[in-house]
């Protein structure tokens, strides 16, 4: 990280016990200090409770406060190992993985809606009944009518969650590229999603909401009743993640498109 120094951490805990005893043991050897005054923040747990620490603090990790997650959870995709010793050099050796989110807006029954996701935005069924979804890209229709039990676009860092499960592309960090996926399509029955630039806006229009409702999901944040939705990089909105200098995100990107 160049000349930054890690003098104050604010650490923060799921609520798992395995990660409650690991904040009481960091704790007792760094000291805690509360995030507004300290040099980064230490997430202990998992992939969701790294995004949830995101929208915790969102004010201060978009102004810069970089964020440094360890493993006590199920997947740890975004953390780094848990080990109590030498944090402080680690995070001085750590390389910084600069992360933009998507923005989303939408139209939904109960009124207007904005949000942003750092893995994906998603809109699925919310009935028995398959959602009909009209697909567009830089405002041009692509595919008239999707039937599907919903899609999602993701950026790379989301790659390798939700989108990854749906049978998604895992895309390389820096590869300024969007994946556009469907989940479990009907018709067009051979679409199996698209690569788009990193700089395109993508939009779903609900066909028969009333008979077909969807929702929306931006990461872990729900809206139901979806109309439309547009969704976009967010390139002035920056995070930055700390990753160990010999096990970077890149790399676990990279693991992933090779695992068997």
């Amino acid at each position: 990280m160049g000349h930054q120094t890690f003098k104050k951490l604010a650490f923060v805990a799921s609520n798992r016990p395995s990660a409650k005893d690991a904040l009481e043991e960091l704790v007792a050897i760094y000291g805690n200090t509360t995030p507004e005054k300290a040099d980064a923040i230490v997430p202990l747990g998992g992939d969701g409770f790294m995004l949830e620490t995101f929208r915790r603090f969102l004010p201060l990790v978009t102004g810069g406060l970089p964020v440094y997650g360890m493993n006590k959870g199920t997947v740890g995709f975004l953390m780094n190992h848990y080990d109590p010793e030498n944090l402080i050099e680690r995070l001085e050796k750590a390389m910084v993985t600069p992360v933009h989110p998507l923005s989303m807006k939408a139209e939904a029954a109960e009124g207007t809606f904005q949000d942003i996701a750092f893995n994906e935005v998603s809109v699925f069924r919310q009935s028995q009944q398959a959602a009909h979804i009209r697909v567009s890209v830089d405002g041009k229709v692509r595919l008239e009518k999707l039937v599907a039990d919903g899609i999602m676009v993701s950026t790379p860092v989301g790659s390798t969650a939700y989108n990854l499960s749906a049978h998604g592309p895992v895309i390389p960090l820096g590869a300024d590229i969007l994946a556009l996926t469907p989940i479990s399509a009907f018709r067009p029955r051979r679409w199996r999603g698209a690569l788009l630039s990193g700089h395109a806006t993508v939009r779903f229009d609900v066909l028969n909401p009333d008979k077909r409702p969807v929702s929306a999901s931006a990461d872990n944040s729900e809206i139901l009743n979806l109309r439309s939705i547009e969704i976009s990089h967010d390139e002035d909105t920056t995070l930055k993640i700390l990753f160990d200098e010999d096990h970077g995100l890149a790399e676990k990107i990279l693991q992933e498109q090779f695992a068997t």
